[in-house]
């Protein structure tokens, strides 16, 4: 049951209120953190641009060093590590994919999206709805996101200062072990409670499908799954808000 956690955080900051991120991109990447299921504890691969003149770190990480990323990833595939994020699909690989800056890397990261395992597409796939890590983390009763920070203070920080720059670096990888633990509490339940936005605590779990491996199903088997229904919803999203940038993934 090996697995990868991955996050990553974004260089251009989104106007509050925007309905759609993508509008603004190329978005870019400061940082990004990796942690492995089987190593030390206190072991985080923080992935980020050089040390400069100045002192602070490069405004993003450029694209070989995404394409470096990309590659990482490869190699844990391929040693059996099956690779977990929350929203990944529809966030972190799309921005990686594009951010690489090559066709190969980019389908490559397509691959990676279908074959990995996200949490919050797992459970939209199954309910039609998805919530974030945090709501995850309290649910369960472990450790979430770093209080008073979030991802959309991360761009303007980064850009800041040194010292800022390490707060968000601290951030991405509160965010990778967040993820960390929550998947290993949903191996060990099979199911979560969530925190909703009113902070109650929701009234039925959620029970993951879990793949022959062991692990939660990744992307392409949740996409496999029939939709549930959401008539209840006044505008359900579909699918194809997560995957469209896949080219032949379809809506179900």
């Amino acid at each position: 049951m090996k697995y990868v956690a991955f996050d990553l955080e974004i260089t251009r900051e989104i106007p509050e209120g925007a309905e759609d991120w993508a509008t603004f991109r190329p978005l870019g990447i400061s940082c990004a953190a990796t942690t492995e299921s089987d190593g030390p504890e206190e072991l985080y691969n923080l992935w980020h641009g050089s040390e400069q003149h100045s002192g602070m770190l490069a405004p993003q990480m450029s694209p070989a060093l995404c394409r470096r990323l990309v590659s990482y990833f490869v190699t844990r595939q391929k040693d059996g590590y099956r690779i977990v994020t929350v929203n990944g699909l529809g966030f972190d690989f799309d921005i990686l994919a594009e951010e690489c800056q090559d066709d190969s890397a980019a389908e490559t990261c397509r691959q990676l999206a279908l074959g990995h395992t996200d949490i919050g597409f797992a459970m939209f796939c199954q309910k039609g709805f998805m919530v974030g890590l945090s709501a995850m983390a309290k649910g369960l009763g472990v450790a979430g996101k770093t209080e008073g920070m979030s991802g959309a203070l991360a761009p303007s920080m980064w850009a800041e200062s040194r010292e800022s720059q390490e707060k968000v670096l601290e951030y991405v990888q509160q965010d990778v072990r967040a993820t960390a633990n929550i998947y290993d509490a949903l191996l060990a339940t099979r199911r979560m409670y969530w925190t909703t936005k009113r902070g109650a605590r929701s009234k039925r779990p959620w029970y993951p499908k879990i793949s022959g491996d062991g692990h939660i199903i990744n992307v392409r088997e949740a996409l496999g799954l029939p939709e549930p229904d959401v008539s209840w919803m006044d505008k359900p999203w579909s699918r194809e808000k997560f995957c469209g940038w896949i080219k032949g993934v379809q809506n179900g």
